[in-house]
Order: C-alpha cells, then structure tokens, then sequence
C-alpha cells in the first residue's frame, strides 16, 4: 500500500509541476485591475539549494522551470538572518531603522510608526493574508493581523520546534496544524486564493523550511537518506551529510508545494495576473555546497546573504537573467510599481523599484551600494567589489568566493566603498537601540486575544527553560512555591480577560494550585487532569536538534482576571505543589471580555 501511495504521489507531482507551464491557455482570464501577488520566502535556503544554480543532488524541478520563465537575479541580497530580511521586505527600508536587532525576545519586532507592504496594498484594495512564519512581533500591534494582513495562519516565533500536526495561530487563536507544516500552509494559502479570486489579493507565503530542526517526513526523506553527498567542496570539511540530506529533502518538499500553488493559479484562470516571486530569507543553515560561496547564515559574506530571487509574471516579465546587484529593500517599491501604486512615503524608502531592469525599460541602470549587517558587522558591495566587515576588498567579477583579497587597493577603488560604509554605520545604524527595554503589549483594543508565551517570560528561582534558544521553546522544572514565571508586560487598555495556560504535567501533579497576578488582581485554578505526552516528532528528525523539543501542550482555564492599565508585570505562582513538579508551561492566552 505504501509504494502505491508513493507512486500515485509521484505521478499527481508531475502532473501538477508540469500543467501550469505546458497547458494550452484557451481560457479566458478573469479581468482584474490589478495583478495579485504571491511572495514566497523559504527559510534558510541557501543560494545553491536549487538545482537551476548548480546543485546536483536536490530535485527542485518546479522552481527551476520557473526560473527559466523568469526574470532571475544572480546578485539578490538579504540579511544574515531571519527578522531584519522580513522587517526589509515589509517596508523597504533598512532594518535598523525598523527597530529589528534580534530574532527573539522583543529584538524581532517591527517599530509600530513603520508602513507595511501590507498596508499600502490593503489600502488600495488587496485582500491581504500571510501564511507561515511571520517573526515580526507577536503580540497585538506587533501581531500580522494588526500589520496590514487581514488573515494570519501560522506562528509568530521566529523558528517552530514540531512540523507534524504542529501547534499554530488563526488569526491569534490557538489551533492545531494538519499533517507537514509546509503542506498544510500551502493549503491555507491555496484555499484563501479560492476564496479571493474576484478582487485583487497579496499572499506571502513564508515557509519554515528548510530551518531546523531538520524534521522530514518519510516519503521525503527516503528519497535522499541512501545517497552519497559529495564533501569535495569549499566547506566539505565542515559538512555533516545527514543535515545536508534533511535540507534538499526539504528542499523539495518546497518545490512541491510552489507546484501546487502554480497549478492552483493556473485552474483559476489567475496565472497570467498573477506576480509569483520566489526568495529566501539568508544563507543556508549549514556547510553545505553553496556554490563556492563564502560564509553561511549570520554571515556578511557573499554566502550568508546572497539569495535567488526570482520574479514571474506570464507573458509580461521576459524570461532573463539579471546580473545588477538588488536588495529585499527594493521588493516593496518594485511590487508597487508593477501594480501601478503610487503613495506618498511617511518615512523615505531606501530601495528602488526594479522595474526597468523586469522590463528592459532603462538599460543604464545607475551604481548603487548594497549593505549587509548584522551584530555589528558590516560589509558593503557596490556591482564589482565587496568590502567586507573587515574592510577587506574583493573583485566579485574574478573572485567571487572571495578568496584573494587586494592588498593596497587604490583610492579610487576602495575609497567609495568605505564612504558608504561610513554613511550606513552613522546614519542608520545610530538609529538602532539595542538597549532598549522590551516590554511585550496586552489589551491592544484592535485584538481579542494575546498571546505571552514561554519566549517572552522570565523565570525565577528552579523554573529553567527548555532551550537556550527562546524561540517554541516552555518552562520547566517548576519545583517550589517560591518559584514563578514573569512577564514585563505593558496593559494597553484595561479591562477583564479569560486567562487559559498551555501546560503538560504528570498524574502526581493533579491537586496542585496556582495563580495569575497582576498588581492586586488574581485569579486561581487547580490542576484537575494530567497531561504527560512524550516529545513529538522525535522519529522525523533526521539530524540532532539544537531547538527545543515539543509536546502536546493542553489548554487550562483558569477563569477571568481584571488587568489595571499600565506596565505592570504579570506573573503566575505556584500555591500548592502535589508531587515533585507542578507543571511544564508554553503558552499564556489572555482574551479580552467585552
């Protein structure tokens, strides 16, 4: 039954990569004023884990033929990491000036006084949704829904630690994923699409993969756990093959899913309006081939920033190659453009809409510098050279794995270059507080619900968390009454709420009380049912995982607490502990009583 299935899978994939390119197009398009636009982001995708830029051992057959009937760009840079990428994307600004220095605990989130793309487009008539991963903030006005997005199906953290029937958010209440993450997102987005076909929509689909943990369903990952991965290259000495083998899995589980977007556009009738654009958000999470590049995710280097970036739109965008140097800060000006936006700017853009170069409208294209930061490293290119974050030179055209660096370049070479980097270090990032307090919102009067979860609270005495990493991860080892679990919280409106934790414990644990509190207001609750599941997805990770490990947190309600307005911290205690734990906690949902 099982190489039934598979065979059957297999012949539906070809079907669904190769309709949308090779179908007849006898039918009559729906007439939209304007195109919609669907933005994927994969997540840690290197630049060399496609088949169309060199990599023989990934299968990537959809959005290679995409590729090839696009307009590809060889020189597209994003962030080192994940926030700053998505906090670009979403203003067309630098990420400084958005307020992003962090991937977790508040440094994610996005400064509220910044327009999205989001809101620009929903202003002008899109219906607006994105699936996935957002990373941008969590808790309402930070939330997507609260960012432009009128739908939200995903999680807001900035990596998920379970992809099988995982725990997600619709639109900020706690819902239950169906099967693989990737496929299931798709699935919302497909659906969401069907619904909209009538008006103009924006979808970003931001995948989660292939980011750890390297969590790969079998039909997957059987296609690539026997084969021999090649180390002869740059970083083979650093390569752990089973990871490699989990990334181009998931990989291609990636290309499946864009095939399925492809098709599903193309049975409405949608493909010749629509913009399909297709990038990563940073280098690839591991050293694996990546075209001789050097550097990998977190780096300033060619490999940690240099990502596809493919640009689709049937019959009106050319198939070429693009080798002009570009940046995600020109996304929202270039989306913009293509869908004949015009907006007066509150804050100035720092990027440029590429449409002359979609278009071939303007050969000249003028010379620009593109910037890469992140924890306080800096480089800088212009369409020839890097200086890097150590200010050394290298002529990309020759030696684009930067391997010789130019000893004693000229002033006329290098001076630019480190003029540039001046600029950016005083005039951009001065704008960035690191220092800043973070104090995470409830109540915002737009939202029902928010969620405080393990992330962003503080443990005291015993409490440890799960991981070193905040992100998905829960408290434990919750031992004494002493012991308690805080969160800097700022109460933006004040009123009653239905507090209910996500919790597991075991049998002995049944009996214990604990409470919420906030200044003088406190609502208690007891334990009156065990929760003690193993760890989940264990079986589908292909590679140890540096993340924390989930389980099947329960929802507990423990009943309506009055919240004064103000920054007040909110805190939960322990009053009675029945056995040697009380609990293990992952989630506070506070939902606002009318």
């Amino acid at each position: 039954m099982k190489k039934e299935r598979k065979v059957i899978y297999q012949a539906l994939f070809f079907l669904i990569i190769t309709l949308p390119f090779f179908q007849s197009c006898s039918k009559d398009s729906k007439t939209i004023s304007k195109p919609n636009i669907i933005l994927i982001v994969a997540d840690d995708q290197g630049w060399g884990d496609l088949g169309i830029n060199g990599n023989s051992y990934v299968n990537t057959p959809t959005i290679d033929e995409l590729a090839k009937k696009s307009a590809q760009f060889t020189r597209f840079y994003v962030s080192p990491v994940c926030s700053p990428t998505r906090a670009e994307i979403l203003t067309g600004r630098y990420h400084p000036r958005g307020g992003v220095y962090d991937t977790s605990a508040g440094g994610e989130r996005l400064d509220l006084d910044e327009i999205t793309l989001a809101d620009i487009l929903k202003s002008n008539g899109y219906s607006t949704a994105v699936f996935g991963k957002w990373h941008s903030g969590s808790q309402p006005p930070y939330h997507p829904n609260n960012r432009g997005f009128d739908e939200f199906y995903g999680f807001a953290s900035g990596h998920w630690g379970n992809y099988i029937n995982p725990m997600l958010e619709k639109n900020g209440e706690v819902v239950k994923g169906n099967g693989f993450i990737i496929d299931d997102l798709t699935d919302h987005a497909l659906n969401y699409i069907e619904t909209k076909n009538d008006q103009p929509f924006f979808v970003l689909l931001a995948y989660n993969t292939p980011h750890s943990p390297m969590q790969v369903p079998d039909f997957w990952w059987d296609k690539y756990k026997n084969i021999n991965i090649d180390t002869a290259h740059r970083y083979g000495d650093k390569e752990f093959t089973e990871k490699t083998k989990a990334a181009l899995a998931l990989s291609e589980n990636i290309d499946w899913n864009v095939g399925k977007v492809i098709s599903k556009l193309d049975s409405l009738s949608l493909i010749e309006n629509t913009i399909i654009i297709y990038m990563s958000d940073n280098g690839p999470n591991g050293w694996r081939w990546n075209d001789g590049l050097k550097g990998i995710k977190g780096s300033t280097d060619e490999g940690g920033v240099r990502s596809p970036f493919i640009v689709y739109w049937k019959d009106k965008i050319i198939p070429k190659t693009v080798d002009y140097i570009a940046s995600t800060i020109d996304i929202l000006p270039s989306v913009l453009d293509l869908a004949g936006i015009t907006t007066n700017h509150k804050k100035p853009l720092d990027g440029t809409s590429l449409k002359p170069l979609l278009f071939n409208e303007n050969q000249s294209w003028p010379e620009r510098y593109v910037f890469s930061h992140w924890n306080g490293n800096v480089s800088v290119r212009n369409q020839q050279f890097i200086l890097d974050q150590n200010n050394q030179l290298f002529d990309l055209s020759k030696d684009p794995g930067q391997l010789e660096p130019i000893f004693e370049p000229s002033d006329s070479l290098i001076s630019g270059l480190l003029n540039a980097k001046k600029e950016y270090t005083e005039n951009v990032l001065k704008e960035l507080d690191r220092d800043r307090k973070e104090v995470f919102p409830v109540g915002f009067e737009g939202s029902k619900i928010t969620q405080l979860p393990a992330r962003d609270g503080i443990a005291h005495g015993n409490i440890q968390r799960s991981n070193r990493f905040p992100n998905s991860s829960f408290f434990t080892n919750w031992i004494s009454t002493s012991d308690s679990i805080t969160f800097d919280s700022d109460i933006l409106a004040e009123g009653d709420f239905k507090a209910t934790i996500y919790y597991t414990c075991k049998s002995s644990a049944v009996g214990s009380t604990f409470y919420l509190k906030q200044r003088d207001n406190k609502v208690s609750t007891t334990i009156t049912e065990a929760n003690d599941p193993p760890y989940e997805g264990v079986e589908f990770d292909r590679f140890p995982r540096q993340e924390s490990y989930e389980k099947d947190f329960k929802p507990l309600e423990m009943g309506i607490i009055h919240l004064d307005k103000g920054h007040h911290p909110i805190s939960l205690h322990a009053s009675e502990i029945k056995g040697s734990e009380l609990l293990d906690f992952r989630l506070l949902v506070l939902e606002r009583i009318k």
